[in-house]
């Protein structure tokens, strides 16, 4: 069974973390035990060992025959953390100065305005991209089908972590809410201090720091993301960020918790999620994917508490309960 790679992430090829790791194992060792306990030859891991020493993962041993000692883990992964962040700092001051070429030139050329991203998967590695780049403000319009799987347990542990996240915005379509899951997404971004509203949505949309914004080419709730487009800076992007602040301003908050609620008040903690989830322009199946309920069930509900508010009609009820304070308080 092959080992789960380590030290990937900091440059290390998988033949150096595997003879990093087996010395670790066996202790100090010559050429020749370490080729035995990696598999290889003596001669491949001389070939290897000026790269191990510049790593920082091996030292030579003083005396004959020639002997290995790895480098205690903490250090060696200090080392090569500090390598790479002054790689970063040094790619980071590189495009600065690319930049300003760009600009004695007279600013981009029209090609560079924009990018055509194809692929599915392509598409989910870009949007990312864009997410964590963004240092200052997020600006999201949300509608199926998604780019990335708001399920993943991973990616929004990673999303929650992050230092110095920038303000997020959120636009949500009532269709946001058809994919099972994405209240549960929702209600974690909102908690990590995301503003989030109900409006319209005429296409997907996400815009980092004012300077990248992505969307898809075909605008198809039927199928997901296959192509996109991003939009550096240029006079198009500016429309999408003013497109983005008008929806803003006619969206309406999007309240979905039910946590000011007090314990013996009226409508219940379920009932509250059924009437900010009808406030929100939701379907029945949707809103019994997202409560994990059966459609009759919620049916049965909604029909409940439309008699009881007095409402004509399921969005009447929504309403009313929006009128009445009966709805979650906004985060």
């Amino acid at each position: 069974m092959a080992q789960r790679r380590l030290l990937d992430g900091l440059g290390v090829t998988a033949a150096e973390e595997t003879a990093y790791r087996a010395l670790l194992r066996h202790g100090p060792a010559t050429l020749s035990e370490l080729a035995t306990e990696t598999g290889s030859s003596a001669a491949a891991i001389r070939r290897m060992l000026p790269r191990l020493e510049d790593l920082g993962l091996i030292s030579r041993v003083a005396g004959r025959p020639l002997r290995l000692v790895a480098t205690p883990p903490t250090i060696a992964i200090d080392i090569l953390v500090a390598r790479r962040q002054e790689e970063l700092t040094h790619s980071r001051a590189a495009a600065a100065l690319l930049a300003t070429e760009v600009a004695e030139r007279g600013g981009p050329h029209p090609e560079e305005v924009l990018e055509v991203v194809t692929g599915r998967d392509a598409v989910a590695r870009r949007y990312l991209q864009l997410e964590r780049n963004a240092t200052r403000e997020l600006l999201v319009l949300v509608h199926p089908p998604y780019a990335v799987d708001v399920s993943d347990d991973q990616e929004n542990l990673r999303r929650a972590a992050r230092g110095g996240a920038p303000v997020t915005r959120g636009i949500y379509s009532p269709l946001a809410f058809e994919q099972p899951g994405m209240l549960d997404h929702t209600r974690r971004a909102v908690a990590d201090g995301e503003q989030a509203r109900l409006g319209s949505v005429p296409v997907k949309l996400a815009v980092a720091d004012a300077r990248t914004a992505i969307l898809p080419l075909v605008s198809d709730t039927d199928k997901a993301v296959e192509s996109a487009l991003v939009v550096h800076p240029s006079a198009l992007l500016d429309a999408l960020v003013g497109l983005f602040e008008t929806l803003w301003r006619a969206a309406v908050p999007l309240r979905l918790s039910a946590d000011n609620l007090e314990p013996e008040s009226w409508p219940s903690p379920p009932d509250t999620e059924v009437l900010a989830l009808l406030a929100a322009g939701l379907k029945d199946d949707a809103i019994a994917r997202q409560l994990g309920l059966s459609p009759r069930t919620v049916q049965r509900r909604v029909q409940m508490l439309a008699e009881r508010l007095g409402a004509r009609t399921r969005f009447h009820a929504g309403y009313l309960a929006a009128q009445h304070n009966l709805l979650p308080k906004d985060p």
